[in-house]
């Protein structure tokens, strides 16, 4: 009894360390799918944004997905709070878990991150419902096994802020040393819990990484998708990509922001990728609205994705990795 009290203590303290509020896993054949909608820009009683529910609500329909990503910037009018409202009502509507990660204007209307989240954690299809915390504002979300028994795979959550940390340096902000820190920290601990070896695991933004400049500019590289614009990341590196890289678990890793890529490509091993611009015209966009999805295989380090668009095209299928590595055409028969 005494074991069992302390198994159920460990189990609510892991919970709320986490803030995991859903129990994800692969379905029966082994499979989780996400769908990840980016920049929604939406604006109380502005027509322009109706495309976004409809959007959602299509895409969703479409490929029934285990869990919804919002990769920031979809609070774009006052007041804040109703806004939010609105926008969490449609997705909360999809019966789905979601999970809402913040961009870098959020919070320009009139509500801070903090205030947005507990708004947030009200809902019943949310998973993250931990506070928001400024010093360590990210999570690791997991993903069990088909059968619901173990730890198969790993979602990283960051928040990428707003602007840059240094008004001198200007741009936009930079991940900080506490969260490469709190990343490589966590990913040790699961892999040690896993018997030393990595989990699979990806990894979801809203701001890109400045490896994504570097990548998509690499003259060789194996680009797929549409790029339209120049990657708008930080003005400093703080070595989130080079921790995840040794570390070993991630992926792959998702951003938005830049409304006009929705492009993928590997750089050192590692898929990155950019979401496709779910909102309408309340912000600029040359993209027709849609969204990612992203398939990972329990017990595999490979996953498929491809963009769906409102309509219901769909585009760009790829497997991470074959589909950016170069075969040897030596071999081919």
């Amino acid at each position: 009894m005494k074991a069992l009290s302390q198994f159920i203590l460990l189990v609510v303290i892991l919970l709320a360390a986490t803030g995991q509020a859903q129990n994800l896993q692969f379905n029966r054949n082994r499979e989780f799918k996400i769908v990840q909608f980016t920049d929604l820009h939406y604006k109380l009683h502005n027509p322009a944004s109706q495309v976004v529910p409809e959007c959602i609500s299509e895409i969703v329909k479409a490929e029934k997905p285990d869990l919804i990503i919002v990769t920031g910037d979809f609070v774009y009018s006052r007041p804040a709070d109703s806004t939010l409202t609105a926008v969490l009502n449609i997705i909360e509507a999809q019966n789905t878990p979601f999970i809402m990660l913040f961009g870098n204007h959020d919070s320009e209307r009139g509500m801070t991150n903090g205030e947005l989240q507990r708004i947030i954690a009200t809902y019943k299809h949310n998973v993250i419902t931990a506070p928001y915390d400024s010093i360590t504002p990210d999570h690791v979300i997991t993903v069990k096994d088909h059968s619901g028994s173990r730890d198969a795979a790993l979602l990283y959550c960051f928040d990428t802020h707003a602007n840059a940390q240094i008004k001198e340096v200007g741009g936009y902000a930079w991940l900080t040393g506490e969260q490469v820190q709190w990343y490589s920290s966590q990913s040790a601990s699961f892999t040690r819990s896993n018997g030393g070896v990595p989990l699979p695991a990806l990894a979801f933004m809203h701001i890109p990484l400045p490896e994504y400049a570097e990548a998509a500019t690499t003259q060789d590289a194996i680009l797929i998708g549409t790029r339209m614009e120049a990657v708008c990341c930080p003005k400093i590196n703080t070595g989130m990509f080079a921790a995840m890289r040794i570390s070993g678990d991630v992926m792959g890793i998702f951003s938005g922001h830049d409304h006009d890529n929705d492009y993928a490509t590997m750089w050192h091993g590692i898929l990155l990728a950019y979401g496709r611009f779910t909102g309408g015209n309340t912000e600029y966009n040359h993209l027709s609205s849609g969204a990612r999805v992203i398939v990972l295989k329990e017990g595999q380090r490979s996953f498929e994705t491809w963009i769906r668009l409102r309509g219901g095209q769909t585009q760009d299928h790829t497997v991470y990795p074959t589909s950016y590595i170069k075969d040897n055409w030596r071999l081919r028969k």
